[in-house]
């Protein structure tokens, strides 16, 4: 499930720079709540599972990834590697801080990460502060996030609570 995990990870970024590439800043907000929501939370997932260290490989690898997977929208790779990478170490700092169940620091880290990351990439991406963008990708993120830590969560027990099958 780890390896998913981290596929999963670096593919969702991947396929969000790439339909914004392609239908532009109008599919942000839908990006936003399916894949940086998933991204985000996935990444918090990552935490109890590797060391500081290692998620801070993912992070930058993922970031240099994005840029690579998307030469032809230069602007867009950039933009998505830079506020991925800073959403990344942001939500990795708030994560590790807080204290309690994973749960809650995932939302509450979530948060954090899914600010830096709203201001960042359509400035960068579009090359102009857009708040209607900005404020429709945040509140996207944050509620997309919510979904997915609930989902990531309850599988993650249920994955826990299998019995081993016998042959």
């Amino acid at each position: 499930m780890l390896y998913v995990s981290i596929v999963i990870y670096a593919a969702a970024m991947t396929v969000a720079n790439l339909s914004i590439a392609a239908f532009g800043p109008w599919v942000s907000p839908i990006n936003a709540f399916f894949l940086i929501g998933l991204d985000l939370t996935l990444r918090d997932w990552l935490h109890t599972k590797i060391n500081q260290k290692q998620m801070f490989a993912l992070i930058l690898v993922s970031g240099g990834i994005t840029y690579l997977a998307n030469p032809s929208a230069q602007m867009i790779a950039i933009a998505s590697a830079v506020a991925f990478t800073a959403a990344a170490v942001v939500d990795w700092a708030v994560f590790t801080k807080l204290a309690g169940d994973w749960l809650k620091r995932a939302n509450v880290s979530n948060v954090a990460g899914a600010a830096v990351d709203s201001v960042i990439f359509p400035t960068i991406a579009f090359g102009t502060l857009m708040p209607h963008i900005v404020l429709m990708q945040f509140v996207a993120k944050v509620a997309g996030g919510a979904i997915w830590s609930w989902i990531i969560h309850h599988v993650s027990k249920a994955h826990l609570h299998q019995k081993p099958q016998t042959p």
